[in-house]
């Protein structure tokens, strides 16, 4: 009696299960469940990873590593497991489409020329590579040659011609280009210098000064006097 008594009070003490709460309970628990196998899986994931990254190390052929397209997660593996044996790693392509990891040893690193095609979608050729290098340079050397050649034209160009004027031109000026034209350039010794005998005042330098002295001496009339001209006649 008394046992009947104390599963009815239980029964009663006890919240009634609904069937909300019911099927919370099992969504929780399956939420429980894929943890556990996404924990188990990436687990397992990063154990081949680290025995896949351990066999790129020790083959001394390969210098990089293309994995497939992987989730987030994943790549995050990949670049910690990496990075932790020493070795460099970059993704490329379009999240949630084909994004991917490539792993480097750092003894051989990848070039500016090599990241770039992979991040354009392209697949890497070193030959293309070297001969578009080699083209650039070949077309530079042509261009460098072509300038210096222009420069070289428009100073000959820019320069008289190494003649003498009047021998192009005697024909119309009627000068040897001989004796004739050094003649002609010589320069005059006597430029400069006036003819004594087209000289206006013949008097010497003292007897300038000797006038001037006289005419300082006499008086303005006397000066006027002296400076008109005597008549012989009329002193006689």
């Amino acid at each position: 009696m008394m046992d009947l008594l104390g599963s009815i009070l239980k029964s009663m003490d006890a919240p009634p299960t609904t069937e909300v709460d019911k099927k919370a309970k099992e969504e929780k628990a399956k939420l429980k469940k894929l943890q556990m196998e996404e924990k188990k899986k990436n687990a397992a994931f990063r154990a081949k990873t680290e025995k896949e990254v351990t066999e790129f190390i020790k083959d001394t052929k390969q210098t990089r590593v293309k994995y497939p397209p992987m989730t987030r997660i994943q790549r995050s593996i990949v670049h910690d497991v990496a990075e932790i044996a020493g070795l460099t790693t970059f993704s490329f392509g379009e999240e949630e489409v084909d994004r991917y990891v490539m792993l480097f040893k750092k003894e051989f690193p990848p070039s500016d020329e090599e990241l770039d095609a992979y991040r354009n979608g392209e697949e890497f050729d070193p030959e293309n590579v070297s001969k578009s290098k080699e083209q650039a340079k070949s077309t530079d050397d042509n261009a460098s040659t072509v300038s210096k050649a222009q420069k070289t034209s428009r100073v000959s160009h820019s320069q008289p011609p190494a003649t003498y004027y009047k021998d192009k031109y005697k024909h119309l000026l009627g000068v040897d280009s001989g004796k004739d034209a050094a003649r002609a350039t010589k320069s005059n010794s006597a430029y400069g210098y006036v003819p004594s005998e087209n000289k206006r005042d013949l008097r010497s330098i003292e007897e300038t000064l000797n006038d001037i002295r006289k005419r300082k001496k006499l008086k303005p009339d006397d000066i006027d006097e002296a400076s008109e001209p005597h008549d012989s006649k009329d002193e006689q």
